[in-house]
C-alpha cells in the first residue's frame, strides 16, 4: 500500500481537471493505496519571497496554507497535480504552490513518481506540453524523483464537460497502477 496525495488546483466547480483528479483517485484507492485529496480551492497561498530560509530551516518563515500542504507533498509516496491549462501552462495556483515546496529541496522527502493531470478547452495533442514542462522541470530537482505519467482531457472549456471523456478512463487506470 502506498501514501497517495492529489493536489487539485482547480479553483472553480465541476472543475474538468479535478474529475480527472477524482477518477486518479478512484482507481488509487481500488488498488488498495491509502489516498488522500487537496483542493486549492479555499486555501491561502502566498507567493515565495525568496528568501531561501527554508533552505537552512525546511520551513518557510510565511503562515498561510502552503506549508501544511507541503507537508503532506513530503510524507507522501506518490502525489498526483490536477490542473487546468490557462494560456498552455499549469494554473497559476499550482505553479505558486510548487514555488511555496521549496523547502522539500533540502530534505529526505518520501515522494518518487509524479503524475499531471490537465484539462483545457483546446484539443491539440501539443496544448499540456508547456505545463508538463514546467511540472518536469520542479521534478528535475529532486533526484529521486520521476514524472510516470500524464493525463490530458482536451476540448473540454465548460464545468463539467469531461463527463464522457475518455480521460476519465485514463485517469483511473492510472491511479489502479499506482
Amino acid at each position: 500500500m502506498k501514501k497517495v496525495l492529489v493536489i487539485s488546483s482547480s479553483l472553480r466547480l465541476r472543475s474538468n481537471s479535478e474529475a480527472l483528479a477524482d477518477e486518479f483517485i478512484r482507481g488509487a484507492a481500488e488498488a488498495g493505496n491509502e489516498v488522500e485529496k487537496i483542493t486549492l480551492k479555499d486555501k491561502e497561498i502566498h507567493f515565495c519571497k525568496g528568501c531561501l530560509n527554508c533552505q537552512k530551516t525546511q520551513k518557510c518563515v510565511i503562515k498561510d496554507d502552503a506549508p501544511a500542504i507541503v507537508e503532506k507533498m513530503h510524507d507522501a509516496d506518490e502525489i498526483a497535480f490536477a490542473t487546468p491549462i490557462y494560456y498552455y501552462e499549469m494554473c497559476g495556483q499550482l505553479k505558486t504552490l510548487l514555488d511555496r515546496a521549496n523547502p522539500l529541496y533540502p530534505s529526505d522527502y518520501r515522494f518518487r513518481d509524479i503524475y499531471m493531470l490537465t484539462s483545457a478547452a483546446e484539443n491539440e495533442e501539443y496544448v499540456p506540453e508547456r505545463a508538463v514542462a514546467g511540472l518536469t522541470g520542479w521534478i528535475d530537482c529532486f533526484e529521486k524523483a520521476r514524472l510516470a505519467g500524464t493525463v490530458f482531457a482536451g476540448g473540454v472549456g465548460g464545468p463539467g464537460e469531461t463527463e464522457s471523456h475518455p480521460a476519465l478512463k485514463q485517469a483511473y487506470e492510472m491511479g489502479k497502477a499506482v
